[in-house]
C-alpha cells in the first residue's frame, strides 16, 4: 500500500536519509524503533529531518546548556554526549544526570571514558547508554559486563569490520554504526550486523550553496 505523504512549500527542503537505512533492524528505545540516527548539533537541520534520532556529540567540552538547547528544539529523541575522555568521573554523571531530566533518550559516551564510569552510570540513570567504539582491539566485554547498552561503532572505513567482529561474538548487542555516505557502504555495514545507522547530513554552507545556485540562475 502508498504511504499517504504529506509536504508543504515551506518545508519540503529537508535532509532526507538514505532509504536504504530502513533495511536495518532498528533498535527498541522505550517502545520507540530508531533506526536512522543524524550525527548534528545543528538545530535548524534537527528540526528539518526524516531521522528517527540525533546523535548530539560535538568536539567541545560537553554543557548542560547546550543539551538543553537542542532536547529543547527538537521534534525528535535526542542521545546527548556526555564527554568521557578530558570531561570523566562525576562530571559525566551529573551531565548524564541533568541529560535523563531535561528529556534525553540516551547518553553519549567518548571512547576514552574507562569502564567504571560506565558502571556508575548505570547506578545513577535509567536511560540507555552509549559507548563509542573506534577499533577492533577494544575491550568490548568490558563494556558490555559494566552495563554499555549501545555501541556507537566509528572507525571510519573499518567500521564494517569492526561491526561484523563484534556481532560474530555478541549476537545479541545493539550497535549504531557509521554507514558513511553511499548506499553500498551503509549496505555493507548493516549486511555485517549494524541495527541502526548513524548519518553525517551535509553542513549548512553546503546546503545554503545549493540554494544560492538555484537563485543565480535565470528564471
Amino acid at each position: 500500500m502508498k504511504i499517504p505523504t504529506f509536504v508543504s512549500k515551506f518545508r519540503k527542503n529537508i535532509v532526507l536519509i538514505p532509504d536504504v537505512i530502513n533495511k536495518c533492524s532498528g533498535i527498541s528505545v522505550f517502545g520507540q524503533l530508531l533506526k536512522s540516527f543524524l550525527f548534528t548539533t545543528d538545530v535548524a537541520i534537527i528540526r528539518n529531518t526524516n531521522s528517527d534520532a540525533i546523535l548530539a556529540v560535538y568536539p567541545f567540552t560537553p554543557q548542560p546548556v547546550i543539551s538543553h538547547a537542542l532536547i529543547l528544539a527538537a521534534d525528535k529523541p535526542i542521545f546527548c554526549g556526555i564527554g568521557g575522555g578530558i570531561t570523566s568521573g562525576n562530571r559525566s554523571i551529573r551531565l548524564a544526570v541533568d541529560a535523563e531530566f531535561r528529556g534525553a533518550l540516551g547518553v553519549i559516551l567518548n571512547k576514552p571514558a574507562p569502564n567504571d564510569l560506565i558502571s556508575r552510570l548505570k547506578e545513577k540513570i535509567d536511560i540507555p547508554i552509549v559507548i563509542t567504539v573506534v577499533s577492533e582491539n577494544e575491550d568490548i566485554t568490558g563494556r558490555i559486563e559494566a552495563g554499555a547498552d549501545i555501541l556507537n561503532v566509528s572507525g571510519a572505513d573499518k567500521t564494517a569490520d569492526i561491526v561484523l567482529n563484534i556481532r560474530q561474538k555478541y549476537p545479541d548487542v545493539a550497535i549504531i554504526a557509521t554507514g558513511g555516505k553511499t548506499d553500498e557502504t551503509i549496505t555493507k555495514v548493516i549486511e555485517a550486523g549494524a541495527n541502526a545507522i548513524s548519518y553525517t547530513p551535509p553542513s549548512t554552507g553546503v546546503l545554503f550553496k545549493n540554494i544560492m545556485q538555484a537563485y543565480r540562475s535565470p528564471s
